[in-house]
């Protein structure tokens, strides 16, 4: 009986020419597949709920640009990237558990995040590190981060606080503070921060560090830091800090402060009004906005959203999206371990110089595919990364509360080379 395919009768050599046919397609087809490769797909860890969420929301606007303009180049491997999204609530097990949904659910290659020193930690030391997933976070700078035990699968793509604790140190000595309290998260953040202040400050610093859980009252914790009769208090604390500062202005044990990264909050101006505010300057991470390349993200961004960021590491996003993307089209891979043996080839000397817009990004992964070297210019900083996978160069701002804005009051280079 000869063979019935979709009604039609075939003679035998009719079966031979469609055999050839769909030996034909299926060839092409694999030979198709092969060349557009896994597509590449990124997990965001950020704290969407929770204290941070004000900057979970900012700072994936920057992922998303970064997604547009890879894919309006064409993408990776021949295929768009995606990104899928967990919440972490600046908690480390609650961080852990949405790496490996991210992980094993969602298939992610590489991760972004999390937000917090201590969740990114964790994240590393249970999830990427063991499982070779590529992993930078846009805005942990524990100092802790250099020496994580992460296989080299950890980066990121912002100073480390052992730049920002000078930075600060100097800034309260510039103020003419001699003795200080202070008051910080008992994290991997709070206590890497507050440990390279003191020990930069040359005058006497009084203090008290407050449970990350959170609490309803910080009452004892600013008569401790206020105990050896400072004049100031250096605030180190994320959204809890609206509550710190409130009980210490209506009990009047402090009314002047100075802030960092983790306190750099326009919510703060709606909570405690600018008056309380004014005048209180801080430090954070920052890029320097007369570089070429942050220049041109900055056009990019403006066009995007209408406007430029106002909280830190956003360009930071940008720049960690980018760098795997750039890493996993030189490598013509999704594999993990590829990935992070790219990762820092694309972002430094030698090769030619592309900047974050959209048009560099498109030339920039175009040589990566052809195998040239490539240098990205960040845009945040010049993403040069070392052994630790710390960037060896970057900028500190120092800000203020004016009028009821947040305003960049100096950006400050720094070097670790």
């Amino acid at each position: 009986m000869e063979d019935v395919v979709r009604g039609f009768w075939l003679s035998a050599p009719g079966r031979f020419s469609l055999l050839l046919a769909l030996i034909a397609v299926l060839t092409l087809g694999a030979a198709a597949c092969e060349d557009e490769g896994e597509q590449l797909k990124i997990g965001y860890l950020a704290d969407f709920s929770g204290p941070l969420a004000e900057y979970g929301a900012d700072i994936e606007t920057g992922v998303q640009l970064a997604i547009k303009h890879i894919n309006d180049a064409g993408g990776v491997n021949g295929q768009d990237v995606v990104y899928v999204t967990g919440d972490t609530r600046v908690d480390p097990t609650q961080s852990v558990e949405e790496a490996r949904r991210l992980v094993d659910v969602e298939g992610v290659h590489a991760i972004v995040g999390p937000l917090a020193s201590t969740a990114t930690l964790a994240v590393a030391d249970s999830v990427t590190g063991p499982g070779g997933i590529p992993h930078i976070s846009p805005s942990a700078t524990s100092p802790a981060l250099t020496d994580a035990d992460d296989d080299g699968y950890l980066f990121r793509t912002t100073g480390s606080d052992a730049v920002q604790g000078v930075v600060l140190a100097n800034l309260v000595e510039s103020e003419g503070h001699t003795n200080v309290g202070v008051i910080f998260r008992d994290d991997a953040w709070g206590q890497g921060l507050s440990e390279v202040f003191t020990a930069n400050f040359s005058g006497t610093a009084t203090l008290a560090s407050y449970s990350a859980d959170g609490q309803p009252s910080y009452l004892a914790e600013l008569q401790q830091a206020a105990s050896g009769g400072a004049e100031v208090l250096v605030a180190m604390g994320f959204a809890e800090t609206e509550v710190f500062l409130r009980e210490s202005i209506e009990n009047d044990i402090f009314t002047r402060f100075i802030f960092t990264d983790g306190n750099k909050s326009e919510d703060l101006i709606e909570q405690l009004g600018a008056d309380a505010l004014e005048g209180v300057v801080g430090t954070a991470p920052s890029s320097n906005p007369d570089n070429a390349s942050t220049k041109a993200w900055t056009a990019a961004y403006v066009a995007e959203y209408g406007a430029e960021p106002s909280l830190p590491f956003v360009r930071e996003a940008y720049d960690a999206v980018i760098a795997i993307a750039l890493a996993a089209e030189a490598a013509g891979s999704t594999d993990g371990e590829a990935i992070r043996d790219e990762l820092v080839r694309i972002a430094g000397p030698p090769g030619a110089t592309y900047v974050a817009d959209a048009a560099g990004i498109k030339a920039a992964l175009e040589a990566a595919g052809d195998g040239d070297d490539i240098n990205y210019e960040g845009a945040a900083t010049p993403i040069d990364w070392n052994a630790a996978g710390d960037v060896t160069s970057g900028f500190m701002e120092i800000y203020g509360y004016r009028g009821g804005e947040l305003v960049t009051i100096e950006i400050q280079p720094f070097s670790l080379e």
